[in-house]
């Protein structure tokens, strides 16, 4: 995207997201993820471990027959991907978000630099969405050990969790850019993200649910996830295109959210 900008009979051309101011940001970003990538990759593979074990072993085992024709443990890994990818993008961005421009004012340095807010959110929820990306491939991969075949389809699983990610970090950057107090934070949590990883067809299929909330799961990007990951493990369907679109859309939107409310804290 570029800005026409006119003063003393000249036309000069600004741009906007460079490449190299993006990829500036993100760089101190990697750099800063040295320091502890030790420990969130350890937290990555040892969460889905324990559900699986405790959810696939310990309550599958009093489930008779398959769910929805695929075997429990599996039904739960492959649901697994959600929690792990809304886990590790939306509470990084938010808590992360805050305390950069709140205490560390770790922001008001880089927008001090030839970098505006567009280019710092873009490359801060790029930054979240590809390490959630990668890590929500985990629990797909803990499953393979109990049980679950390997398919060609799978390859584009980390693609379909970097754009949920990328929407989720999105939403964890605007609300903490509307947040007055770091504590506020455990409404959203409660109220918005708990519920969403619950109804997301991860540990049961929301056919059970009633139908007003099997209504409202359809609108749950989570879930559309879950079916995703399901489809490329299982067998896609011709809605699955719907739901790739639907994503893309929330994540969009959500990103445009995200520079809209942090330039109102940062610049207006």
């Amino acid at each position: 995207m570029s800005e026409v900008v006119t003063t003393r009979g000249r036309t000069i051309r600004i741009r906007r997201f460079d490449r190299a101011a993006i990829g500036a940001v993100m760089s101190r970003e990697v750099a800063n993820f040295r320091t502890f990538w030790k420990g969130t990759t350890f937290n990555s593979l040892l969460d889905p471990t324990i559900y699986l074990l405790a959810f696939g072993l310990g309550l599958g085992t009093t489930i008779v027959g398959d769910v929805e024709g695929i075997p429990y443990v599996q039904f739960v890994g492959t649901g697994m991907v959600a929690t792990a990818v809304i886990f590790s993008s939306a509470l990084p961005a938010m808590f992360g978000t805050f305390v950069k421009y709140h205490f560390q004012k770790t922001y008001d340095a880089i927008l001090a630099t030839p970098v505006d807010t567009e280019e710092l959110v873009t490359a801060e929820a790029l930054w979240i969405a590809l390490r959630s990306g990668f890590y929500g491939t985990f629990p797909i991969i803990v499953t393979f050990f109990f049980g679950l075949p390997p398919e060609p389809t799978m390859v584009l699983i980390p693609l379909f969790c970097f754009v949920t990610a990328f929407g989720f970090a999105s939403f964890g950057i605007a609300v903490a850019a509307k947040a007055q107090k770091i504590d506020q934070f455990n409404y959203v949590t409660t109220t918005c993200i708990t519920p969403l990883f619950l109804v997301a067809g991860t540990f049961f299929p929301i056919s059970g649910l009633p139908q007003g909330a099997q209504v409202v799961a359809q609108f749950n990007p989570l879930y559309q996830l879950v079916e995703l990951v399901r489809g490329a493990a299982f067998g896609f369907e011709s809605v699955d295109v719907l739901r790739l679109v639907a994503l893309i859309i929330f994540s969009l939107v959500l990103w445009r959210l995200a520079i809209r409310f942090m330039t109102q804290r940062l610049i207006d």
